[in-house]
């Protein structure tokens, strides 16, 4: 069964980026630079602030990789008869490009749509409350999103980033050191939102254009796993410049109750065909899916 976690869509939220390299290209790597100043760069780096308050809507189309997980199971002291192999479920080994169109609107609304063996699925998020509709996984009613789930999407859900009109979103940043991402130096920004919560986002020391994010932990064989997401092939859109490639890796961390580090898993990667800035988005699209409903479980 191909399941992907709900971080999937908010992905694409953090699209918005980047217009001319060259615009801060002659910025030297390492400068002595506030994280204010590095912000700035980000900015006008990705088309400028007015151009960024300009767009209302934004659609994307393209496809997300689901399967190829090959990860091990974590083993686990059998209980009564040792089943044969036969009887283990296998996970599927090849990876499966699932087509997706991303809609999103200010102030943070979003809809999502994947199709998986003709069946489409469906999320929306109107800035406050989510609502999903999964066939593929038998799941043939609307329903709510978890308090876990509206906490990851709202994290994610702007649509020109979290570091345009920073200030603001009621957010802080500061400067938290240099580091190499992919053999490029960059700037390791941390950003602490008006909710308490934080998370750092990489920016390229020459060209000032977000390399990587922190993404939402994934619960993963019981415990939390560090996500990051990486930004790649840039393209012009409009006079904004767009990545088209994401890849989301899950970290590793050390299981202490299994007394070994967890397995591998393998990245997730979201590869964008289609992007058109402001288009005309009827507002019935962000609405609940004319099919039935599922109530929240107290």
């Amino acid at each position: 069964m191909v399941r992907k976690s709900l971080v999937i869509f908010p992905v694409c939220i953090s699209l918005a980026l980047a217009i001319s390299l060259a615009t801060a290209g002659d910025i030297p790597s390492g400068a002595n630079l506030s994280a204010s100043a590095i912000v700035d760069r980000n900015v006008a780096a990705r088309g400028g602030l007015q151009a960024w308050r300009a767009v209302q809507t934004m659609s994307m189309e393209g496809k997300l990789g689901a399967g190829g997980n090959q990860r091990a199971i974590l083993p686990v002291r059998p209980q009564g008869p040792t089943p044969s192999l036969n009887e283990i479920p296998q996970r599927p080994v090849n990876e499966t490009q699932l087509p997706f169109v991303m809609e999103l609107k200010r102030a943070r609304t979003m809809r999502g749509e994947r199709v998986f063996k003709g069946q489409t699925a469906i999320q929306v998020f109107d800035g406050a409350y989510g609502l999903k509709l999964r066939p593929f996984l038998n799941r043939r009613l609307v329903e709510p999103y978890t308090e876990e789930e509206i906490k990851s999407v709202a994290m994610q859900a702007d649509l020109d980033g979290p570091l345009v009109d920073y200030a603001a979103k009621g957010t802080q940043i500061e400067l938290a050191g240099m580091e190499k991402v992919e053999d490029r130096d960059t700037y390791k920004l941390k950003l602490t939102m008006n909710n308490g919560q934080s998370i750092h986002v990489w920016i390229d020391a020459q060209s000032f254009l977000e390399t990587k994010i922190e993404g939402q932990p994934r619960r993963l064989d019981g415990v939390y796993h560090p996500v990051e997401i990486y930004y790649r092939d840039y393209r012009r859109v409009s006079g904004l410049q767009i990545p088209f490639a994401l890849e989301t890796k899950v970290l590793q961390v050390a299981q202490a109750a299994q007394g070994v580090k967890s397995l591998p898993v393998p990245p997730e990667k979201i590869v964008i065909d289609k992007v058109v800035v402001n288009p005309n988005l009827e507002e019935s699209r962000f609405s609940k899916p004319e099919i039935g409903w599922a109530p929240k479980a107290n």
